[in-house]
């Protein structure tokens, strides 16, 4: 029940779980199971909230110097939930539930990525994530599901484009104030398409004579990224490796990944300093010290056992031109 203190808060209390570990995965899947149990309704979203790093770890001072994964970092255990994990829960949730979740999303930082949607991709139906870092104040709540309560009929893929409109407005000089920001969502049914054509483009960089690998890491490096250099916009890099005009490389590979970006990516919005994003990022480090740190993790993730995209990134990772 909605309470009118803002300072506290006043609701009747559900149920006292206690103390539990926000970076136990176990622990969102309960709560989950539990939400559904305690609330069954026709349609669920499941959102995570605090800190993220995409589907890679960031370093964090955290009672000392430590490595902290992925989302949802728990500030009294140092407990967080690695991508892989993550999928796991959806996974698990799903096949108890009979059926996909209808979106999950998180309102942390540098979640919408090709990789983390990839490990989700059989048990949910949409993604919402944002490219970037997301300012302090996260997602406009109140904005973004007011519309929804008001017509909770609404079309979950329509919903969505509505998310990331309210989102990037709250932060246009609306109830967030003036920052800058990102958010998209894909179309978990489409990321096949995705994935096939990321294969294919993948074993072409792969065959790429040596003289055009420093042209592709170019197009890489002029791409627009983020935070982290190394989380890149997929389509702004297609772009980039079209206008290289490689000729040993075959442009309808690369032109057959852009459709299927456009297919993936529902919405795609964003303020001005990020115009050149098209709502996905992939993995491309910069050198090949960040590439050969993280390797082993990445190669644990179903968007790299289906691509091999890491195979073409030792190709062309730290060439100059």
């Amino acid at each position: 029940q909605k309470d009118s203190d803002k300072t506290r808060v006043t609701s009747p209390v559900v149920q006292d779980m206690g103390r539990a570990d926000m970076g136990d995965a176990r622990v969102l899947e309960d709560f989950i199971r539990w939400g559904v149990t305690t609330y069954p309704a026709k349609h669920y979203f499941v959102a995570v909230w605090d800190h993220g790093s995409g589907w890679r770890l960031k370093k964090a001072r955290m009672n000392g110097e430590l490595e902290i994964n992925d989302i949802s970092w728990d500030d009294n255990t140092g407990h967080s939930i690695t991508t892989k994990q993550l999928g796991e829960v959806m996974n698990n949730v799903a096949a108890w539930l009979g059926r996909k979740i209808d979106i999950y999303g998180s309102d942390a930082c540098l979640m919408g990525m090709v990789e983390i949607a990839g490990e989700m991709k059989n048990s949910v139906s949409y993604f919402i994530g944002s490219q970037e870092t997301e300012p302090g104040e996260g997602w406009p709540y109140k904005q973004i599901f007011a519309p929804l309560v008001a017509n909770p009929r609404m079309n979950i893929r329509d919903f969505t484009v509505l998310f990331a409109d309210e989102y990037v407005k709250s932060y246009s000089g609306g109830s967030n104030g003036t920052n800058d920001g990102t958010m998209s969502a894909f179309d978990m049914s489409k990321y096949q398409l995705i994935s096939n054509a990321v294969t294919n483009l993948s074993a072409e960089l792969v065959r790429s004579p040596n003289d055009a690998r420093s042209k592709i890491s170019y197009a890489a490096k002029t791409a627009q990224s983020f935070a982290y250099s190394d989380y890149v916009d997929m389509g702004d890099f297609l772009k980039n490796l079209l206008a290289q005009q490689i000729r040993d490389i075959n442009t309808s590979l690369i032109l057959d990944a852009g459709e299927a970006l456009k297919q993936f990516v529902v919405v795609s919005r964003n303020t001005s300093d990020y115009a050149k994003s098209t709502g996905a990022s992939i993995w491309i480090p910069r050198d090949a010290y960040t590439m050969n740190r993280y390797l082993t993790k990445y190669q644990g993730l179903v968007f790299e056992n289906e691509t091999r995209w890491s195979e073409a990134l030792k190709g062309f990772v730290g060439k100059s031109r």
